[in-house]
């Protein structure tokens, strides 16, 4: 059976989606978590380590990307959201926070004999930079075009358009449109077409996408690296394309910190709306974000951290699952 949109997108429901959270703002081993949630620590014991020491855990560190493994009637895709060695990588936006490992991956990849298919957006290679209360200018860093992504073997889509990905497992967005009132974008931000011309204003970052799955029993997750068109603004446009079915989660950064807080009365209200099932704060969320959207929604909201899986699979097949693997962990005590 397929999910189609009122846009025609035909999103297949996976059977089973694992994320793996690589790249966080926080790490935090002790912190409750959804029952669908793996620890670092657990995560770590279950590839194989036997002692828990600083070699073996993942650092925190500005950015946020994650691994997906979907799983459709045995048909197994992983795609990397921002950062990552693997095999078919998407990039949500031109901010090196989330491209600048991309590098050291795709010369990883071609070591190990593979190439790796990356999508990208015009928009995202634009230079980057902050204006500081001061009124100081800080460039970022730049990101690597697409010819240098090229140059290291990859194989680069780079299309402002949306598309399903990886057997239509997935689905990338276009341009999210920006409808709300309050979700004016970030001040302080600027962008420059090369470095002879001068910064302008670019509160609204026109070039990040998010990422959509749909898994059966559930339905959407919906992975929002920096939600810089505003969270409801994302949820606004995944109820438009898939309005039959439910929004099971939203998981990344909200950038609710800094220049932003000022809108988290009206982004909680905001997001009443959607009866969103779970959401899981990272990144650029803020903790003054964190704390309003638990206060709102309770246990529905829960941080994410480095190292944690996240798994999702209808609740049948999550508990046939437990079962196998309670007894697995049996047999290997006797």
């Amino acid at each position: 059976m397929t999910d189609t949109g009122s846009s025609g997108i035909a999103l297949l429901p996976l059977d089973r989606l694992a994320i793996d959270v690589i790249t966080d703002d926080v790490s935090d081993n002790y912190v409750s978590k959804t029952l669908f949630a793996v620890s670092e620590f657990a995560n770590i014991v279950r590839a194989g380590a036997t002692t828990i020491s600083g070699e073996a855990l993942l650092c925190a560190n500005l950015g946020f990307g994650c691994r997906l493994v979907s799983t459709r009637n045995g048909v197994r895709h992983t795609l990397l959201f921002d950062t990552g060695p693997e095999g078919a990588i998407f990039l949500s936006h031109g901010h090196w926070d989330h491209m600048a490992a991309l590098p050291a991956a795709l010369r990883a990849i071609r070591e190990q004999g593979g190439r790796a298919t990356v999508h990208v957006n015009p928009g995202m290679f634009d230079e980057r930079a902050i204006r500081l209360a001061s009124g100081t200018i800080v460039p970022a860093a730049k990101v690597p075009s697409p010819s240098e992504l090229a140059a290291l073997s990859a194989a680069v889509v780079n299309d402002a358009t949306d598309r399903l990905l990886l057997d239509q497992h997935f689905y990338l967005s276009g341009e999210i449109p920006r409808v709300t009132t309050f979700e004016k974008g970030r001040i302080d931000h600027l962008s420059r077409t090369g470095p002879e011309a001068p910064w302008q204003p670019d509160p609204l970052l026109l070039d990040e996408r998010m990422l959509v799955t749909n898994v059966h029993g559930l339905g959407l997750i919906v992975v929002s690296s920096c939600s810089h068109a505003g969270i409801v603004n994302v949820c606004t446009e995944v109820r438009r394309l898939f309005p039959d079915i439910p929004l099971h989660c939203v998981i990344g950064g909200l950038h609710l910190g800094g220049v932003m807080e000022a809108i988290i009365p009206q982004t909680v209200d905001g997001l009443r709306p959607f009866a969103i099932r779970h959401i899981i704060t990272g990144h650029c969320t803020g903790w003054r974000a964190l704390h309003a959207l638990a206060n709102a929604f309770g246990d529905r909201v829960s941080q994410s951290a480095v190292g944690t899986t996240y798994t999702f699979c209808d609740e049948r097949a999550g508990r046939d699952e437990r079962a196998g693997r309670d007894e697995r962990a049996g047999a290997r005590s006797i």
